[in-house]
């Protein structure tokens, strides 16, 4: 270990088990000597394992629903008074799609899913920062961290209403961002992370079979939910201060790829 988050306070987003890549994060983060709350939506707090994750890191669990501004606002009064002062980090791992868990193909939406699914997923990270905005609940230096995804930028068709969640989501870091810097010198940027086997990632049809295709096509191969822990604790450290705007791809080398050799030879 590095002690890189040695003395640095934070807020963990999503972690729901052992294969999600908030709680790998908080695993690492714990490792690297920082100390942080643990929140999630009370209904995913039931159906997870986020009480063992939070004996293991010796962190308090705050029950949040990351679309409701007054839960955001208690969560980040209680989580300074808890860490005894102001934020250094914070991850938004929080992602869902009403169609794709219904089955409803892209091109026959139901749009109250629609609205829910861009709520909990895009809208809620604006929700995120405007609260930490306003309290001037960042230290100076502090980093913001988003989870998203390729298809935000590229078409996968099965990926469904995700991918406009997603766009709307780099859209809002590098937007929010800008004012975070420019005030704060706060960093907030989205880690664009290869197809991870969680429990929100297997909803998508096809999902395992794209985890191969993707392998085949990544020179590196495909980052894995830990591989991005360690990523997102180095955008927690100072090492990373002068990083901010950006969609970081932690993708094995995919989002550069137009085809790669593994991938050609399944033709031939």
């Amino acid at each position: 270990m590095y002690h890189l988050l040695k003395g640095k306070r934070g807020i963990i987003f999503g972690a729901l088990d052992e294969n999600s890549i908030a709680w790998k994060t908080a695993e690492r983060v714990h490792e690297e000597g920082g100390t942080f709350v643990l929140t999630n939506a009370p209904a995913s707090i039931r159906l997870g394992n986020i009480t063992e994750l939070a004996q293991k890191t010796n962190s308090q669990i705050i029950p949040a629903d990351a679309t409701l501004v007054t839960d955001l606002e208690n969560l980040v009064e209680q989580a300074t008074a808890i860490l005894g002062g102001k934020i250094d980090f914070v991850l938004h791992s929080i992602g869902m799609s009403v169609n794709v868990r219904k089955g409803n193909h892209y091109t026959n939406q139901d749009y109250d899913y629609t609205e829910k699914g861009w709520n909990v997923s895009a809208l809620s990270f604006h929700k995120v920062l405007q609260v930490l905005y306003k309290k001037q609940a960042m230290n100076e230096w502090g980093s913001i961290i988003a989870l998203s995804y390729m298809a935000a930028q590229r078409v996968f068709p099965d990926y469904n209403d995700m991918a406009d969640n997603k766009a709307y989501l780099e859209s809002v870091a590098r937007s929010f961002g800008y004012f975070f810097g420019r005030d704060y010198n706060v960093r907030v940027n989205t880690i664009s992370q290869s197809p991870t086997a969680t429990r929100a990632g297997q909803g998508v049809k096809g999902f395992e079979e794209f985890i191969a295709f993707s392998e085949k096509m990544a020179p590196l191969g495909n980052a894995t939910a830990l591989d991005c822990a360690n990523y997102t604790v180095a955008m927690f450290s100072d090492l990373t201060r002068k990083v901010t705007l950006q969609n970081l791809y932690h993708d094995g080398g995919f989002s550069n790829m137009g085809v790669s050799q593994q991938v050609m030879e399944m033709f031939e």
